[in-house]
């Protein structure tokens, strides 16, 4: 299985190499420090899978990349591999188009089996994020669509709305619209508490 390695550590990048050139089963075809370089990679080395990173420092980041990468003629597999495990990287790696979600801390099995996985087209979860996957599946009034998240973040970040708005490139009032359907859904009546309360059920990551 010829795998390509994205991810801006120069040492993962070479731990990976050497785990998967290990087992005799994958071929590294290729590593990228960044998002471009793993598209335009992608593109050219056609590997069957590549294991991606999300977060590669300035320019084009994993959730990007991967959303470039499956635009391609005949796309390869991706799967994230990552130390972040929020709802919000969760959905934007699944919605671009990711076809698995690790973790760093998986033993090297559970990534073998991954990739396998992967490969033949079935989504591949490392049990933490799978279990966040149920637990929204299950409370499904506790989903925040990717636009809610975007806001909170935003309003995380002190932004007031007028910025929001401008930032997102939607009116003040479907900002407003947003925020109110957020706090339906999170039982709350104001900014501060939206935020306190989508930090403490890790639906966002500030």
């Amino acid at each position: 299985m010829k795998v390509l390695i994205v991810d801006d550590h120069p040492v993962v990048r070479a731990g990976l190499r050497a785990l998967l050139s290990a087992t005799g089963e994958f071929d590294v075809v290729g590593e990228a420090e960044d998002g471009a370089t793993a598209v335009r990679l992608a593109a050219s080395l056609r590997p069957c899978v590549v294991l991606m990173d999300l977060q590669l420092g300035s320019g084009v980041d994993g959730v990007t990349a991967t959303r470039q990468i499956m635009a391609l003629d005949s796309p390869p597999k991706v799967v994230v591999l990552t130390t972040y495990d929020s709802d919000a990287d969760i959905l934007r790696a699944v919605e671009a188009g990711a076809t698995g979600y690790l973790l760093k801390e998986s033993p090297p099995e559970e990534l073998f089996a991954a990739l396998r996985t992967a490969w033949s087209g079935e989504m591949a979860l490392s049990p933490p994020v799978a279990s966040r996957m149920m637990r929204r599946v299950r409370a499904p009034q506790l989903a925040l669509s990717q636009r809610e998240i975007e806001i909170l973040e935003l309003i995380a970040a002190g932004r007031s709305n007028r910025e929001v708005s401008r930032m997102l490139f939607i009116s003040e009032a479907t900002v407003k619209t947003h925020l109110a359907h957020v706090y339906d859904k999170l039982g709350v009546d104001s900014r501060t508490a939206a935020v306190k309360a989508a930090v403490d059920r890790r639906l966002i990551r500030l």
